[in-house]
């Protein structure tokens, strides 16, 4: 079958074939949900939220000028439903403990992780992102498993380009401490 992108859908959407939406449904719906549940963190919440924000996309793709991906739109609809439920139930995500690194010890800490074997190395990493605020999962997930390109990040979280950089740059560095963390409470629970 002949693949067509995502642009002739929505054209054929805003010419009235409802049904095209589909597609796009279709193709995106795992984006959507793991955003959503990056941010939710609750299967139920995510499920919400993607079905939310599918409707909002449909009822404004008249909107959509293809300036940008319709994946970047699309992220940009998740992240703003999601944000304003987040608002609506307080949710806040744990500050990060106030640890000073040495250079020694984040060498220590760098050949720590990479010892560990891929499977030890994902769970931890997904421990320290689950530590992070919602706003910079997405921001670091769209940045280093999706690479998407800053610009693009900025597009979907309403920021200028160099402060996702800024935004990106921290969150890195408190990912760090959290593995920093994890892995000296493993080592000291190993003694």
């Amino acid at each position: 079958m002949n693949e067509r992108n995502d642009i002739y859908y929505i054209d054929e959407v805003k010419n009235g074939n409802r049904n095209a939406f589909g597609v796009l449904v279709e193709r995106y719906q795992d984006m959507v949900y793991g955003l959503a549940y990056k941010m939710m963190r609750n299967e139920s919440t995510a499920e919400e939220i993607a079905q939310e924000s599918f409707v909002k996309a449909f009822r404004s793709i008249h909107t959509f000028k293809g300036s940008s991906k319709f994946s970047t739109y699309l992220y940009s609809i998740v992240y703003n439903t999601a944000i304003t439920e987040l608002r609506k139930k307080k949710i806040h995500a744990t500050p990060v403990e106030r640890i000073e690194v040495e250079p020694e010890e984040e060498q220590g800490v760098h050949q720590e992780f990479f010892n560990l074997k891929a499977e030890e190395r994902k769970k931890y990493l997904d421990l320290a992102m689950s530590k992070l605020s919602p706003e910079e999962q997405v921001m670091m997930t769209m940045f280093y498993y999706d690479e998407e390109p800053m610009d693009e990040i900025a597009l979907v979280v309403g920021l200028s380009t160099s402060n996702v950089k800024v935004k990106i740059h921290r969150s890195r560095k408190k990912l760090f401490k959290e593995l920093y963390v994890l892995l000296n409470q493993e080592i000291y629970s190993l003694l």
